[in-house]
């Protein structure tokens, strides 16, 4: 069975993952699902149900809800991270997004990989089953990306592989194919709690205890009618706490290899006017192979509304800024009235 991990490691690494790891599919997960348990019933899953959806599917993968008969799960990651010179050149607006989602919708691809490498497993043995898996399955990827030996899990909850960092996508691939199962490494965070101290909305109420309610990629993607005190610099998801982590120290991959993650062309002179003016099919052109397009309209809108006012109340009120104010109060949706209306433009 060596040979053959070789093999998919091989193949997976030819495919662009930086990390792989193997964990057996057939042992049910232990403290890591009574952690998903507790999550869901304090209700910190807030707005976002699917996280409470089939709750048992997530305990095990060799069920009806993945697959039958799974030995093994082979776990990748694919870093994003970007040399600090490549985001230099990043337009202004797209600094305030997630680093992840300045670029291509990395779904788009990656599934393309994960595919590409379970149809690969399929040639490895007569009536050798392998399903991918990536980001649409209930699935606890980041407990069994631990398990596999692929990283720990830091006080963020964010899967960190030493000497790679955080700023990683997830994938994994089931399989019915016995391999031998990698060792799980060990929590290195040690007193460090540089991320809980640099959340902007104090979104933790422990190490590796998050409340996604109060977490700035929630109240920017999930929920953006939420409450968004303390959130003043961020359209789209948010790096605050992977950004201080000392694990993220490291040397990010070639160009090539994150040209995926590079802003998209559409970020080039746009404003946050420019968000408040789309109508739909503004949107949906301005989205297009975006991870963007989750937020919504209204949701964008709504951010950019919020960023135009934090902009005008500590003194920055740019023309974009002023004219992005004076669409908001003509908006139609009644949040982005309600925020802009509330806002001073430096001009009254």
């Amino acid at each position: 069975m060596s040979a053959l991990r070789e093999r998919i490691q091989e193949r997976a690494r030819a495919l662009g993952f930086d990390a792989v790891g193997i964990a057996r599919a057939d042992v049910p997960l232990g403290p890591e699902f009574e952690r998903y348990v507790d999550f869901v019933r304090a209700g910190r899953h807030g707005s976002m149900g699917y996280l409470a959806a089939e709750p048992e599917a997530r305990r095990r993968l060799d069920s009806e809800a993945i697959l039958p008969g799974a030995k093994s799960v082979i776990c990748l990651a694919r870093r994003y991270a970007r040399t600090p010179d490549d985001e230099a050149s990043d337009p202004p607006l797209a600094r305030r997004v997630a680093r992840y989602a300045r670029g291509q919708d990395y779904h788009n691809f990656l599934r393309k990989k994960v595919r590409a490498l379970a149809a690969f497993v399929r040639t490895l043995g007569p009536e050798v089953r392998a399903r991918p898996l990536c980001d649409e399955e209930p699935l606890l990827e980041r407990a069994w990306a631990a398990r596999a030996g692929v990283g720990f899990v830091g006080k963020n909850g964010l899967v960190i592989i030493p000497g790679q960092g955080s700023f990683v996508l997830l994938g994994e691939v089931v399989t019915t194919l016995a391999l031998e199962p990698d060792q799980p490494i060990a929590e290195r965070c040690g007193s460090c709690t540089l991320c809980l101290d640099a959340c902007p909305t104090q979104a933790f109420d422990a190490p590796f205890v998050l409340d996604p309610r109060r977490c700035v990629a929630y109240l920017t993607i999930e929920d953006t009618a939420g409450d968004r005190a303390g959130v003043t610099e961020h359209l789209f998801g948010c790096d605050a706490c992977q950004s201080v982590c000392p694990f993220n120290k490291t040397r990010a991959p070639a160009a090539p290899k994150t040209r995926p993650f590079r802003p998209l062309p559409v970020w080039e002179g746009l404003g946050l006017a420019d968000l408040l003016r789309l109508d739909e099919p503004g949107f949906l052109a301005l989205t297009t192979g975006s991870p963007l397009r989750r937020a919504t309209r209204s949701g964008l809108a709504r951010s950019a509304a919020r960023l135009a006012q934090a902009e005008a109340a500590a003194g920055r009120a740019t023309d974009d800024v002023r004219a992005a104010l004076a669409l908001g109060r003509e908006h139609d949706d009644d949040i982005v009235r309600a925020i802009t209306r509330g806002a001073s433009d430096g001009e009254r």
